[in-house]
């Protein structure tokens, strides 16, 4: 598929509310499975993302099913915190989907160019994406990869959740075959390390205690030289206290910390509802009702090329999850 030109034409893109009709501008990332573009809809009040899927790789049925797959689970999500889906199907006969474009830089550009966050800030922040995963969770959607990279920063501040390629709909079957460990390795909840075949909302809340060690500390809770170290750790070891490496962190936010990151899942918080009502508590008996002012006034990124890095994470990286598992799969066989 050829890029567009200056004046791109419109195309008529099937399943979306309205029938939406996209002007499409310039290219904002390829990658191995698609092309994504920036894009505009005269139904839309805001800049779109389109993905459009390889014709190449169109013949291959995991790669495919994934990607309409992910359709499938963002129709049914809709939260202020997790990245808006404007539908998908297919466009001159090749697969597509339509999102919100968020382009002001991700979690992980962030804590990179200007280090550990003040703890109120990454409690709220905390908050936030503990209420997207219970949004995800009573949907029956379980992200399983959520880390920095995966969380994007809309314009007014709040943080969003995106990447839903690996995300795991309990009322389908996966079509992660039984067996196979995904995710990423830093932030893995240790039933996913083990390929635990019953996998609920609690390895989520591993995940975000993981990413709130590192919003407080500036990295995640273990590191190693390779994956095995790391998950080794994941599996036996303690992560050093907050308090311990002289970062400023009150005692309530340490012990839920601690219990996010509980090796046993029955051990962790009930759920992420309980997690941001806690947060919320604290926060708003020191700082007042309105939390929305501890995540505003960030510090800005760099000029465009970490904010065009994020965005190429938050449509890429999914489709190159998508690219491997199909080869472990096929080589499986």
């Amino acid at each position: 598929m050829n890029a567009p030109s200056s004046q791109p034409p419109q195309r008529r893109l099937k399943f979306l509310p309205t029938a939406a009709t996209f002007r499409l501008g310039k290219p904002l990332g390829v990658g191995t499975v698609g092309t994504v573009y920036r894009a505009e809809s005269d139904q839309l009040d805001v800049p779109a993302a389109v993905k459009i899927l390889h014709p190449n790789i169109a013949h291959d049925e995991q790669i495919v099913n994934r990607f309409q797959r992910e359709i499938v689970i963002m129709e049914r999500l809709n939260h202020p915190h997790i990245v808006r889906h404007f539908g998908g199907g297919l466009m001159d006969g090749q697969y597509f989907y339509a999102m919100e474009l968020l382009d002001h830089g991700s979690l992980k550009d962030r804590l990179q160019q200007h280090g550990p966050l003040p703890w109120p800030q990454a409690a709220a922040y905390a908050a936030q994406i503990a209420s997207a995963l219970q949004h995800a969770h009573n949907h029956g959607i379980i992200h399983r990869d959520l880390k920095p990279s995966n969380l994007f920063f809309a314009e007014d501040g709040r943080l969003v959740l995106g990447d839903f390629g690996i995300a795991h709909d309990i009322h389908d079957t996966d079509i992660t075959a039984d067996g196979i460990t995904v995710g990423t390795y830093a932030y893995m909840a240790p039933e996913q390390i083990c390929a635990d075949g019953q996998i609920t909302g609690k390895a989520d809340l591993y995940s975000l205690g993981c990413v709130l060690y590192e919003m407080l500390t500036g990295r995640p809770p273990y590191t190693g030289a390779n994956f095995a170290q790391i998950w080794d750790q994941h599996l036996h070891a303690q992560p050093k206290p907050i308090a311990a490496q002289g970062v400023a962190c009150p005692e309530w936010l340490e012990a839920l910390l601690q219990e996010l990151l509980q090796k046993d899942p029955q051990h962790r918080p009930f759920n992420a509802r309980a997690v941001q009502g806690r947060i919320r508590e604290h926060l708003q008996a020191e700082f007042g009702d309105d939390l929305s002012r501890l995540t505003q006034n960030l510090p800005p990124l760099e000029e465009d090329a970490s904010r065009n890095a994020a965005f190429w994470r938050l449509t890429l990286v999914a489709a190159v999850v998508v690219t491997g598992l199909g080869l472990i799969l096929w080589l499986g066989r």
